[in-house]
């Protein structure tokens, strides 16, 4: 194994450990034990078609596992930038990608945010938001920012653990994403991640 292999795993393990203490602190909102998986980052780009968008925005950034993704493949000419409510995890995120435009802001400033940057709206958001951890309210409230600020024919691209099937709260979810997208569908299960988990893709008319 190479010095940069060695380095890179030790990292890994240390933003293990970070993530995971900043879900014993704050669990309703951090909503997972662990950081996507590579294996999930991977799967989520490359259906978010990077090279071709030209507005991203990412919800919720953790340790940057999927920040670190979209910057390796996102053209120099498309306008990316990410939101994270966590400033430990800002921290972090701009510490693995130092190039990446990353605020400490909600979700629901997208608006905001895309007019600083003199945009009116986006081609794509990727969301690692924990959406069967919200309340109904809160749920309404991102989706409908959610829907405000994507272009049309614009996509949203959103993870849930498996395991979450099963709640109440991501059930309501998926009949939400049915009831306001043109089109919705899922991804196989990613085994890999902690937990396993699955991707949506949620196109607007």
């Amino acid at each position: 194994m190479s010095n940069r292999e060695g380095i890179r795993g030790l990292s890994s393990v240390t933003n293990f450990f970070k993530f995971f203490w900043q879900f014993l602190e704050n669990p309703s909102k951090t909503g997972a034990v662990a950081p996507s998986s590579k294996e999930l980052a991977n799967l989520i780009a490359d259906m978010a078609n990077l090279d071709s968008v030209s507005t991203l925005i990412e919800f919720g950034t953790g340790t940057g596992v999927i920040t670190e993704e979209i910057m390796q493949r996102v053209s120099d000419d498309t306008t990316f930038f990410a939101l994270e409510i966590n400033p430990k995890f800002v921290e972090l995120t701009k510490k693995r990608c130092p190039e990446a435009m990353v605020y400490e802001s909600s979700a629901e400033n997208a608006r905001i945010h895309l007019n600083e940057h003199g945009k009116e709206g986006c081609d794509c958001i990727i969301s690692s938001l924990p959406w069967a951890i919200f309340s109904d309210e809160l749920q309404d409230s991102l989706l409908q920012c959610i829907l405000d600020v994507l272009n049309p024919g614009g996509r949203l691209l959103t993870f849930s653990y498996y395991h979450t099937l099963i709640f109440p709260t991501a059930r309501r979810f998926r009949k939400k994403l049915n009831r306001l997208f043109h089109k919705v569908y899922r991804t196989e299960v990613v085994w890999s991640n902690l937990p396993p988990a699955f991707i949506y893709c949620a196109q607007k008319v």
